[in-house]
């Protein structure tokens, strides 16, 4: 997670004073960055301090940032999610774009709910599941070569459980 973190007095007073900041760093640390950029703003302004930030732009593929989040909490998730490998980042991705929990703590209790089935259609889910609940080598050819996947994966897709996105097909069990 990368965030540019800007002087709001400067920027208020037509200056652009900020820095990008790569997330998770040392809590010390990030709190000496936003303390220098906040000095070089009141030195620019002629002024004796400034004290408040606002972040003017971000780079993360997992959250939305907004303006006035707070750094120290965004340092936090980021360390959290530090810790996550692409594939969980991208259900924790997936639980907060379509709205299915509240808060990135929230996505990273319930990532476990998803299954991600990557490069494939609905066609392709209804496929698996048919020939995980019933092994179509022992159904008579007649049966085993006219079932219709593409309608099952119509069926599948209407109860609320599966997401199309980006090429795959998301899977929420919660």
């Amino acid at each position: 997670m990368e965030i540019f973190i800007t002087d709001l007095a400067a920027y208020n007073n037509g200056y652009l004073i900020g820095e990008w900041l790569s997330l998770p760093m040392d809590e010390d640390e990030l709190k000496t960055k936003i303390d220098e950029i906040l000095t070089i703003g009141a030195e620019a302004c002629g002024d004796d301090e400034h004290e408040e930030i606002f972040l003017t732009d971000y780079e993360c593929d997992y959250l939305e940032i907004a303006e006035f989040d707070n750094p120290f909490k965004l340092n936090e998730m980021a360390e959290q999610a530090d810790g996550l490998n692409d594939h969980k980042l991208k259900m924790v991705r997936f639980l907060l774009r379509n709205g299915l929990v509240n808060n990135f703590e929230e996505a990273l209790e319930k990532y476990e709910d998803v299954i991600i089935h990557e490069d494939s259609t609905m066609e392709d889910v209804a496929y698996e599941f048919v020939n995980d609940c019933y092994n179509l080598n022992d159904l008579p050819s007649i049966i085993a070569n006219n079932i219709d996947y593409e309608s099952i994966g119509r069926e599948m897709e209407m109860d609320g459980r599966y997401f199309e996105e980006d090429g795959d097909i998301y899977e929420y069990l919660g």
